[in-house]
């Protein structure tokens, strides 16, 4: 009888697992764990079946390193080189992509290639260590080509020269706009973002340097809401250069030197329930004494108030101010300012806010504002109004949820209730006297059983008014009875482009949080570019009702694909597990898919492919640059119960203070739960890249070229600049010398690109978070471009009270 012990057995084997062995034994038995764990779990909600298989094999590899069995190490390259082959069948060679699947298995690979980890093998592990070393070889063959070849990317060039120009139908191209000022928000008032100053070209972009550097002192308050935000774009006339702070505050300084001339404060309380303290603009208007001397270049005196600066305040104010002195023009309304909240039928601070800069006309100012969104059925108006541009006197009334929207109530009675609001800027078109507001939802917006057709007519589409009458136009609607508040967020652009028969058309580009970009007629509002009703999916939560269809344009960035779980991302394998895990728990089944109560993905997401910052579009060589996101959110309707009341606690009450998170919806049968989809380590749940920005050839609709922009360096623990294609808030400005500017992304940069090519030419480091759409200006014969740097709250950049000027040496 045979009594010798079996090599594995022997006592030896067991005291040559070292410490470094025993923490290996114990790391991989916890990560199978997990794995087989999540994984099995993953499976019985419908998820693919790698993890569970993952992490048998692991606990299993696991156990033959503690019997020190090299059997262990070739189980290892098995489960790696499988891992492999199934990330590469699921994500491509998509570095980002490929990356998380693979990091975790790789960094373990190399640490069993060690000689002291192997050391606690009785047999030789040398061969096994060879194809070990082999495997994670591939790996990074795999990796390497990954990193040098982005699926996600189109390379291309823009080749067409400038043209004669095809013009824009904007309200500045007369004589009193001299090409080096920016008298706008999109600096024509058809929000182009385009600039005939070429001074600075693509060629010499990368030698821009600081100019100046101004602070406004304006920073976070106590009473602030989380949401205080520096959303600017001065304008810039005749060097000088006028704009608003986060607490609207107006400022003048000198172009040329950033010398402050004047302020003015406004004097805004506010407290945490505003849902915004933000101010994106001011407007301008000057007589036609004003717009004369301009002309002429005279520097003699002109009567107070002959160039205005028009100011909105948050707590529902409007003032006009003197160009030359920052003080209050004594015969616009009361003193210089205008109350915007007058017949508005409730008047809680905060919940009516202008935040945008209003059209200004030769005799009207056309004024919109934002509602609060999923507070309650009692809110204000989202009505438009048009006043005098001189006395501040209203002209008329659009009230959008009304039965007769132009009606004008007495003082014993109001506009109506949660009407539909147009938050963001609007565009004009003088030749047609028409002003184009983007028109946002009904609020509560997440749950819409209680919305009447009155206020339904106007919701969420483009609305075309008659600017010097308030009249009806035309109006076209983007969403059908929108729950998801995709409103039109951004300003759309006056272009004229030419079709295959080489006519000219008259065009308006209307870009949606859905991703599509609406083209339509601005004189009629057809369609230029198809947007036929689709199918979408259906079952509404309990007491509202669907559209069995929505519009979906062929101009568009929204996903041609719908998500799988293949396309959720972590930066490791087991973040990544947790986020396929949420995905296939929630109600997804494409765009539109209805609010519910078990949760539901919402891509695009609630922050929209497309932001206020919206295009910038190359009039004279018909090229528009657009700069997408795509950040899914999560919808969970919360129904009522304890701590979750139907009316609010007190009468009076304000807002949330912010967009995300819980917000009451009171009046209807739910609350709403509002986040970003985002992994337990708070990074995106979806695989980047979450912003691109892209060239779109106007005459063919065709995407010229794409590619992502914006690091990691500022959004994550680590300051390591990742290029991944980042969230962004703000847009971008073109010029005639073939480079566009931006900032907006959640790094701290300010970028210029080629617009032929999309080339990264040059990039400045920014002191604060540049959550604004830049400009560019002439001051004493030189170009300049500037963005103001102070930060978002609710994106979480670094919050600041810088205006930067950049200029060639």
């Amino acid at each position: 009888m045979n009594t010798r012990p079996s090599p594995l057995s022997h006592p030896q084997a067991r005291r040559r697992l070292n410490a470094s062995g025993w923490l290996t034994v114990l790391l991989l038995a916890l990560a199978g764990l997990y794995l087989a764990i999540g994984g099995g779990w993953l499976v019985m909600i419908g998820g693919t079946p790698y993890y569970v298989i993952a992490g048998i094999l692991m606990l299993i590899v696991a156990w033959c390193f503690w019997r020190a069995r090299v059997l262990s190490l070739w189980l290892y390259v098995l489960l790696l080189l499988c891992t492999l082959i199934w990330a590469i069948a699921e994500a491509g060679f998509d570095f980002w992509a490929l990356a998380p699947r693979l990091d975790v298995l790789v960094i373990v690979g190399i640490w069993l290639l060690f000689p002291f980890v192997r050391r606690s093998f009785v047999a030789s592990a040398r061969t096994a260590g060879f194809a070990l070393a082999a495997t994670l070889v591939l790996c990074g063959i795999a990796l390497v080509y990954a990193a040098f070849n982005d699926p996600q990317q189109i390379d291309g060039t823009v080749t067409r020269a400038t043209t004669e120009p095809a013009g824009s139908g904007d309200s500045h191209t007369g004589p009193t706009h001299r090409p080096g000022d920016w008298l706008a928000y999109g600096n024509s008032q058809g929000g182009t973002r385009y600039s005939p100053l070429a001074q600075i070209t693509d060629k010499n972009a990368k030698n821009l340097h600081e100019a100046w550097s101004f602070r406004t002192g304006d920073m976070k308050g106590p009473n602030d809401p989380v949401e205080i935000t520096d959303e600017v774009t001065p304008i810039a006339v005749d060097g000088t250069l006028f704009f608003c702070t986060p607490h609207q505050n107006a400022i003048a300084v000198d172009g040329a030197t950033g010398r402050e001339k004047w302020r003015f404060d406004p004097k805004l309380q506010p407290d945490p329930s505003f849902q915004h303290v933000t101010c994106r603009g001011v407007s301008w208007h000057e007589t036609p004494e004003g717009s004369a001397s301009r002309r002429a270049g005279s520097t003699a005196a002109l009567p107070a108030c002959s160039r205005r600066v028009v100011l909105p305040v948050n707590d529902g104010r409007l003032f006009e101010l003197d160009a030359d002195t920052g003080k209050p023009c004594a015969a616009f309304a009361d003193h210089g300012v205008l109350d915007l909240q007058h017949l508005q039928p409730v008047k809680t601070p905060g919940q009516y806010e202008p935040t945008s800069p209003p059209v200004v006309t030769a005799k009207v100012i056309v004024v919109a504002g934002a509602v609060t969104d999923n507070y309650g059925t009692r809110e204000p108006s989202g009505v438009i109004r048009g006043f005098d541009v001189e006395t501040g006197k209203l002209l008329w009334a659009f009230d959008p949820g009304a039965r007769d929207p132009n009606a004008i109530p007495d003082d014993q009675h109001a506009f109506t209730q949660n009407s539909p609001n147009s938050w963001a800027p609007a565009a004009y078109n003088p030749q047609l006297d028409l002003v184009y507001l983007p028109m946002g939802v009904s609020t509560p917006d997440i749950w819409g059983g209680h919305r009447t057709p009155d206020q339904e007519r106007y919701a969420s589409g483009l609305l075309a008014l008659n600017a010097t009458t308030g009249k009806l136009d035309w109006f076209y609607q983007t969403v059908h009875h929108d729950l998801w508040d995709m409103d039109l967020p951004a300003q759309p652009t006056i272009a004229d482009i030419t079709d295959q028969m080489g006519n000219t058309v008259p065009a308006i580009y209307a870009p949606a949080k859905t991703g599509n970009i609406f083209v339509l007629d601005r004189r009629t509002g057809k369609p230029i570019v198809p947007a036929p009703e689709r199918p979408v999916p259906q079952g509404a939560a309990k007491g509202d009702r669907l559209s069995p269809t929505q519009p979906f344009s062929q101009l568009t960035f929204r996903p041609q694909k719908n998500l799988t779980g293949a396309d959720m991302w972590g930066a490791t394998m087991f973040d990544q597990l947790i986020c396929r895990v949420m995905f296939h728990r929630l109600r997804y089944e494409g765009p539109f898919t209805p609010p519910s109560e078990q949760g539901t993905l919402v891509f695009p997401g609630n922050l929209g492919m497309f932001e206020w910052g919206g295009l910038a579009i190359d009039t004279d060589r018909r090229l528009a640059i657009a700069n997408p996101i795509a950040l899914p959110f999560v919808s969970q309707l919360v129904p009522r119960g304890p701590g979750n009341p139907v009316s609010p606690p007190q009468a009076g009450q304000a807002g949330t203070g912010t967009e995300v998170g819980i917000q009451p919806q009171y009046g209807v049968p739910f609350g709403v739960e509002l986040n970003p989809f985002l992994s337990p380590l708070g990074l995106p749940c979806k695989q980047p890249a979450w912003g691109y920005v892209a060239a779109l050839d106007l005459d063919t609709n065709k995407v010229v070229w794409k590619k992502r922009i914006g690091t990691t360096r500022d959004a994550s623990p680590i300051p390591i600049p990742f290029k991944m294609g980042m969230p962004m808030l703000g847009g971008p400005v073109t010029t005639a010398g073939h480079v566009f500017f931006i900032a907006a992304t959640a790094d701290n940069y300010l970028r210029a690109f080629s617009t032929d090519t999309g080339e990264a030419l040059w990039q400045a480091r920014l002191p604060a978070g540049g959550q604004a759409t830049p400009m560019t200006y002439e001051a004493n014969g030189k170009q300049y471009v500037l963005i103001a740097a102070g930060g978002h709250g609710s994106f979480r950049t670094k919050l600041g009270d810088y205006v930067i000027a950049y200029a060639l040496p």
